[in-house]
């Protein structure tokens, strides 16, 4: 059985979980989200103790099912942690003359072109740039959108290997590489 697929998934309070078949709608303080799983996994809400608890049950060995077994349970997991605590995702900025603001709840990115790139958030994402406008914050309760929007603002000006100038992850190592030799 799936490591991850077999560990229940403890429901915080202040979290209500409905499942409608395939549907699976967990609601929190930090908003709702909805998803609909494979129809082949049966997801299970029980009660024990006074503790709520998701769990997902497959219906065979089949590698299908024990690869679905462990995703389910991996997504079930991160939109109970999004409704409740959220997802965060860092973005550094490098470069002379490279940096960030807000203007209004859009993203302006002044990255070396000649004009300022502009990202709109989508619902259920927020941006911040901290007063050097050299790191950027996504945050939202969704793992896949927060993930999904720092990949294109990290795609806007990726981080180049001779100079390192760019938007790079916060923590993010770039592989640099020598310049010409020169002429002897």
């Amino acid at each position: 059985m799936s490591r991850i697929g077999r560990r229940p998934i403890p429901i915080p309070s202040g979290v209500s979980v409905s499942i409608d078949g395939v549907r699976v709608q967990v609601k929190g303080p930090r908003g709702v989200l909805e998803r609909s799983f494979h129809p082949d996994m049966e997801i299970v809400l029980r009660e024990s103790d006074g503790r709520k608890e998701l769990a997902v049950k497959r219906p065979t060995d089949q590698p299908r099912h024990r690869a679905l077994h462990g995703l389910t349970r991996a997504l079930l997991a991160n939109m109970v942690t999004g409704v409740t605590t959220g997802f965060r995702k860092e973005l550094e900025i490098e470069g002379t003359g490279y940096r960030a603001e807000l203007q209004g709840k859009a993203l302006v990115l002044y990255v070396g072109f000649s004009h300022p790139v502009r990202i709109e958030p989508p619902a259920g994402i927020s941006f911040s740039v901290d007063r050097s406008g050299r790191l950027i914050a996504v945050e939202g309760a969704d793992k896949e959108l927060v993930g999904l929007m720092a990949a294109r603002i990290r795609a806007v000006r990726p981080p180049e290997p001779y100079l390192g100038k760019g938007i790079r992850y916060a923590g993010e190592q770039i592989r640099r590489k020598a310049g010409k030799a020169g002429a002897r």
